[in-house]
């Protein structure tokens, strides 16, 4: 397939398709990249060695009808001095001439238009190059935008919200759990302390009643002091 076909296909191909066909989208952009520029260097130095057969053509061209000219400038001294056997020949040499001169002309005209053709060719290609070089960052940003979206979905795909907001409440029960049973144990403990407290203050306050009654027993009986307690 030639150069230009391949661009044909290129501008006609969409090339988000392209993408989506190649197994690595930034590895083709970029080889597409590399691919033109291969090809537009090998038709520049197509065209250039088109004009130069296009000069060589005109070059021949030109003098063929140089030397058509000098052999009718001949011819026409010859018949002034009245020889016209000379102007004959003269005249002669210049009818081949002339066949020279129609054959280069088309021969130039041919290598021209083609060179022409080739020269629109490799403009078009260098516009599409740059035009290729303007999107090749975009299409890259999107393919990879493209990639991380779908590795994204994928992970997004494998992971259960439900079950892990499950979960997740269960584990809230449990510490709303063992932070009632700490609460419940510190009651605890306090009411421990509190009665043991308790316990010890009856117990002094009992002593102190004793003693008050021993005092007030003694000072009845007029002993003036208490009998010994049994």
């Amino acid at each position: 397939m030639g150069i230009f076909q391949r661009l044909s296909d290129l501008l006609k191909s969409n090339v988000n398709d392209l993408i989506d066909r190649a197994e690595d989208p930034e590895k083709m952009v970029k080889q597409i990249i590399i691919d033109m520029q291969k090809e537009l260097s090998k038709s520049t130095q197509a065209y250039g060695k088109a004009k130069a057969s296009e000069r060589l053509a005109e070059k021949q061209y030109q003098n063929a009808v140089k030397i058509s000219a000098d052999w009718e400038s001949k011819a026409k001294s010859a018949l002034a001095a009245g020889d016209q056997e000379l102007a004959k020949k003269a005249l002669a040499k210049k009818v081949k001439a002339d066949e020279d001169v129609a054959n280069y002309k088309e021969m130039y005209d041919t290598i021209s238009s083609q060179t022409d053709a080739i020269g629109d060719q490799v403009e078009v290609l260098k516009s599409k190059l740059e035009e290729a070089k303007s999107r090749q960052a975009m299409l890259i940003a999107r393919s990879q935008m493209a990639d991380t979206q779908k590795d994204l979905a994928k992970n997004m795909g494998g992971f259960d919200a439900s079950s892990s907001i499950d979960k997740f409440n269960r584990m809230e029960d449990k510490i709303i759990r063992k932070e009632a049973e700490a609460s419940a144990f510190t009651e605890i403990a306090a009411g421990d302390t509190d009665d043991t407290v308790e316990s010890f203050e009856k117990l002094e306050s009992d002593a102190k009643v004793d003693a008050e009654m021993q005092r007030l027993l003694a000072e009845m009986n007029g002993t003036g002091s208490a009998p010994a307690a049994e």
